[in-house]
């Protein structure tokens, strides 16, 4: 079988049906995000419009015309001073993890991240026992920053997360207390 090519882009209104797909699949049959319920496509909506607002990058992984996966960066915390720190958060359509996508994705959301002119990315990542999403983020230069012990709760059992981080180059200019 032959895989359509795949292209990394940004999200549109059109995409956003598919990428509510793909994270209700892990929202309902896993523990990798602690989402109890999945957002409405109008919630996705929202959010879009809430990370260009913001200057931050929402790509989708286009395999021929269908969304394969998304990525995207949204403020770490609401407090100005963590104002150039962001959290990633990446998942793909089920058939089609272990294809790639994911490091596509996550390069080219870093690259946007620092382009945004942020200077650090944060990735909160349940620890299910897999390691995928660790191991991803180890190769694009993340670097373990803690964990947390117990802190979910889904489908009958604690969770813990692990904290990674990785220093973007710097970039970003000082604006004196000043939002993006």
């Amino acid at each position: 079988m032959t895989l359509p090519e795949t292209g990394i882009r940004p999200a549109l209104p059109a995409d956003l049906e598919a990428v509510a797909e793909i994270f209700a699949h892990y929202v309902l049959h896993s523990t990798v995000t602690f989402e109890q319920t999945p957002p409405t496509v109008a919630r996705w909506r929202e959010r879009l419009a809430a990370l260009d607002a913001k200057g931050l990058p929402f790509l989708v992984a286009d395999a021929g015309g269908e969304v394969a996966g998304y990525a995207y960066a949204g403020p770490w915390r609401p407090k100005p001073a963590y104002r150039h720190t962001v959290e990633d958060s990446i998942y793909l359509a089920p058939a089609r993890t272990g294809q790639g996508l994911g490091g596509a994705l996550l390069g080219a959301l870093l690259a946007g991240c620092a382009q945004a002119g942020a200077r650090q990315v944060i990735a909160v990542i349940a620890d299910t026992g897999s390691g995928t999403s660790a191991a991803l983020h180890g190769r694009h230069g993340f670097v373990h920053a803690g964990r947390l012990t117990g802190v979910g709760y889904k489908h009958g059992r604690w969770i813990d997360t692990i904290l990674m981080q990785r220093a973007l180059p710097s970039g970003a200019v000082e604006d004196g207390g000043h939002g993006r």
